[in-house]
């Protein structure tokens, strides 16, 4: 069975810490604590003196001024892990966390979970190759000697940084060194914290070469976990649940957010807000308990990112200029149907193309599998048609060697049905109202990933009203922007009013969209 020895840094907050040192203890797991030398002096007594008594506990040997950035981080872990190693011989496993970190699951189902992978949890991605690191410096972070810190010595930082590279002072990385990165926050297991330890007392150069490199906590462990153990031993992530914002800031949970962060698939959550003290006794307790079972959905980043990504009326893109410019011809005309349930509209086209000779497309926006001919390759991905959507519409207008075309759109994609009928061309557009029941919304939030298969009712049932004024929403945004040729076709509406629709719709006979409505099952879920 797998014993853990947790790996603390922290700087603040000292009945925190303590209670979280009791909480991972108390199930048989270790402690190992490296508490900031930049730290009160008093708050770390106080720490020592309610754990003094624990055999659990232990502190690093030697405590250091740390900043963000810098190698103090680095060596702080070393410093706590070399303590960890002598003090719980037992140990198998060892566990990086920070004091704003907390377990998402009990210790049973950790140390089952350890026990039964018997590999390093630790995220290693190729420095080069990678797209890890998303803006800023990326080379340059090794191949320049970093002194200073760049928060709060800036301008140290900056000057050193340029003056290397106007002189042209680069370094090489160690030759027999393949440099990763990933996330700080890792669990490896005791033969691998064993190999790095002894790895360093013979190789100094490598230790030297990381000291003055920039960000080395995402560098350091990643390169030698990656140098020592087999590729097929790493399971390549993070153990623990994070998040950041569009900003770059790490994203903060609190008191509401306790069933969600326990349906994913971490052992640990950071960051927790220091004011969440209801999620804080919640997941302290969790740890201790035996026989929960944790149904694992992991919708979290797709539920945050649903929240947070609407904006104010749900668009955060204009148009490109290349769509503003472009144009479908002012002799054509396109018929958009407008639905959320896709199989409704898909039924409808269906029917249109049985009935009429308009070719039909359906969600060209919004499926990635849709039926399309050969127009070049723009059409291979979503990405590719979505960023020329004027152009690929043209170019299905003439591979179909029709001035007519219905294409299907999502109702929450209004600036693709604003662009098309801002258009030269005669749009016409058609919302499918359909109805939807608790169960179809909870589908729904299955399908797109705001809960799993696996995530209790109790969990989705929150986001069924919330679903439902989006939707309500969207609709509402869609007849709110007053466009010159929309026609609505309702569920609750009787057959005769429906067919009158689709014969403004398409500009057909009464006859020939009593034909196209004769399905019986076109609303059916």
């Amino acid at each position: 069975m797998a014993r853990i020895a947790y790996i603390l840094l922290c700087h603040k907050d000292p009945d925190a810490i303590i209670a979280q040192a009791e909480q991972l203890t108390a199930a048989g797991d270790c402690m190992s604590i490296h508490f900031d030398a930049r730290a009160d002096a008093v708050a770390f007594q106080r720490i020592q003196d309610a754990l003094k008594d624990n055999p659990n506990v232990t502190f690093a040997g030697k405590r250091i001024k740390c900043g963000w950035g810098e190698w103090s981080l680095v060596q702080a872990t070393l410093y706590a892990l070399q303590a960890a190693v002598h003090a719980f011989p037992r140990a198998t496993h060892f566990y990086m966390l920070s004091g704003d970190c907390m377990a998402i699951k009990t210790a049973e189902y950790t140390h089952r979970f350890l026990a039964e992978q018997d590999m390093d949890i630790v995220e290693c991605h190729d420095f080069f190759e990678s797209n890890w690191i998303k803006t800023g410096m990326k080379e340059d972070r090794l191949i320049y000697r970093h002194f200073f810190n760049e928060r709060t010595q800036s301008w140290p930082f900056y000057t050193s940084y340029e003056l290397q590279k106007r002189f042209g002072l680069t370094r090489e990385v160690p030759a027999d060194i393949q440099v990763m990165i990933g996330s700080q926050w890792w669990c490896l297991r005791r033969r691998t914290i064993e190999m790095i330890l002894d790895f360093l007392r013979q190789r100094p150069d490598v230790k030297r070469f990381f000291s003055t490199t920039w960000i080395p906590d995402e560098t350091f462990f990643q390169t030698l976990v990656r140098h020592l153990v087999p590729k097929e031993e790493i399971d390549n992530r993070t153990p623990t649940f994070l998040m950041f914002s569009d900003y770059g800031m790490p994203v903060t949970f609190y008191n509401d957010h306790y069933d969600m962060l326990l349906g994913q698939d971490y052992l640990f959550a950071r960051k927790i807000s220091p004011e969440a003290h209801e999620l804080k006794e919640r997941l302290g307790r969790l740890y201790a308990t035996k026989g929960v079972d944790f149904p694992i959905s992991n919708e979290g980043r797709n539920l945050y990112s649903f929240l947070t990504g609407r904006g104010r009326v749900g668009r955060r893109h204009g148009q490109r200029f290349w769509e503003a410019s472009n144009t479908l011809g002012s002799e054509r005309e396109l018929f958009v149907v407008v639905c959320k349930k896709w199989h409704v509209a898909k039924r409808l086209v269906d029917q249109i193309a049985t009935e009429t000779d308009v070719p039909c497309v359906e969600y060209l926006f919004n499926e990635d599998d849709t039926q399309l001919p050969d127009l070049g390759g723009i059409e291979t991905t979503l990405l590719k048609r979505s960023r020329h959507r004027r152009a690929v519409v043209r170019m299905l207008f003439e591979s179909f060697e029709s001035d007519a075309l219905v294409l299907c759109v999502d109702p929450a994609n209004l600036d693709i049905i604003e662009d098309f009928c801002a258009d030269q061309a005669k749009t016409h557009v058609l919302e499918i109202e359909c109805q939807y029941s608790d169960d179809y919304l909870i589908g729904h939030a299955r399908r797109v990933g705001l809960a799993g298969v696996d995530s209790p009712a109790d969990t989705v049932a929150p986001l069924v009203p919330t679903l439902r004024n989006a939707l309500a929403y969207e609709s509402e945004l869609i007849r709110s922007a007053a466009l010159d040729e929309y026609t609505r076709l309702r569920e609750t509406n009787s057959r005769a009013e429906n067919e009158a629709a689709v014969a403004r719709f398409l500009r057909v006979s009464k006859e020939k969209a009593q034909a196209i409505m004769q399905l019986d099952y076109l609303f059916a879920d």
